[in-house]
């Protein structure tokens, strides 16, 4: 059996560079995304401060895997901009991640090779400024539980030690709680097992 892979690389917070290559300018941005929402929104941003740049071009990925990623040229020869950026994500297998490198056109014609190579390498040079972190993928499950089960609950949560992110005592008791999907069968088998206990998959 595979193992289950459930932990994937983006960066924390965001990231700023700057390329030159013969007199045009390259301003580069790596964001922290979660949701196509968010890329919107910054790069708006980018467009309105920027107003006078020659283009805009982008590339993000979203989903613990990269599920779903887009590629943007805005205007350069087709695959010259957004692709070579998205190549650097992949390369270095960032999700949650979005880049903008904003040009500045500086006369000289970079032509298609050159052009590839000036967004790869502003890419590359954001994420180099950038501070890579580890997530994992979590399954999140709410668990009820009597009052009469508590002890054998607390001993599982205290021996498997998922993340408690909510919970009530009363006389009934309940807990939200995250677990790595690669541990997740295990932990909520053995919560499953105790009387008095139901689980139910938060999605």
């Amino acid at each position: 059996m595979e193992p289950i892979k459930d932990s994937y690389l983006t960066i924390e917070g965001n990231a700023e560079a700057i390329f030159k290559e013969k007199s045009s300018k390259f301003l580069c941005y790596a964001y922290h995304v979660e949701c196509e929402e968010e890329i919107a929104a910054h790069l708006e941003v980018l467009r309105k401060r920027y107003y006078d740049a020659t283009h805009h071009c982008y590339a993000w990925r979203l989903g613990p895997f990269g599920e779903r990623f887009r590629a943007n040229d805005d205007g350069e020869p087709s695959s010259t901009a957004g692709k070579p950026i998205l190549g650097q994500l992949l390369s270095r297998e960032i999700t949650n991640c979005l880049i903008v490198v904003v040009r500045y056109f500086g006369g000289t014609k970079l032509g298609v090779p050159g052009l590839i190579a000036a967004y790869k390498e502003s890419a590359a040079a954001v994420l180099d400024e950038a501070i890579v972190v580890e997530r994992t993928v979590d399954t999140r499950a709410k668990i009820d539980f009597s009052y009469m089960a508590m002890n054998e609950v607390m001993r599982i949560i205290k021996e498997e030690q998922p993340k408690i992110e909510e919970q009530i005592f009363d006389n009934l008791c309940s807990m939200t709680i995250s677990v790595r999907n690669s541990r997740a069968e295990v932990v909520l088998g053995r919560l499953r097992k105790v009387e008095g206990a139901t689980i139910d998959i938060i999605e």
